[in-house]
């Protein structure tokens, strides 16, 4: 059996804009978090860990920052790709792990949400899929509000 772990990190600036889109569920917020497509940065994370797996490079390999079709999309659709590409080589998709690192928003009111939505991107049980919460203690960037982070985990399997 060919089992592969991958781990992925992201980060987004706080901007102007009154929402974040995490993990695919839009929450209002005073500020948005900026990128060029949506800044989900838990897609992203969950996205490059999957990447990471199979060994297929990153996030901005696939869908390039300087390419102006990604401006402003919506980040379902790297995370579909990967999905698709595991799909595609051979791999079924075990589990991912997610976790925003952030002083605000809350994320426990919106996690049951944000797990539901991976799990349907991901055509995955929702019991395979875990987003979770955690601040930095008000150290660091995300402890000043000034961002988010994000550490995310998948498993993958061939038989």
């Amino acid at each position: 059996m060919d089992i592969r772990l991958g781990n992925g990190f992201d980060v987004h600036a706080f901007g102007p804009g009154d929402h974040v889109v995490l993990c695919g569920v839009r929450i209002p917020h005073s500020h948005g978090l900026v990128g060029h497509s949506d800044a989900d940065v838990g897609l992203h994370t969950i996205t490059d860990a999957i990447y990471g797996a199979l060994a297929q490079g990153d996030i901005g390999q696939h869908f390039p920052p300087s390419d102006p079709q990604w401006k402003g999309a919506e980040s379902y659709v790297f995370l579909e790709h990967a999905g698709q590409l595991a799909r595609d080589m051979g791999f079924t998709l075990m589990n991912v792990d997610c976790t925003l690192i952030c002083e605000f928003p809350k994320i426990g009111p919106h996690s049951a949400a944000m797990r539901a939505r991976v799990a349907d991107i991901l055509a995955l049980e929702e019991s395979r899929v875990s987003v979770k919460a955690t601040t930095s203690e008000r150290l660091g960037f995300t402890g000043r509000g000034e961002g988010i982070a994000c550490i995310a985990t998948a498993a993958l399997a061939k038989s």
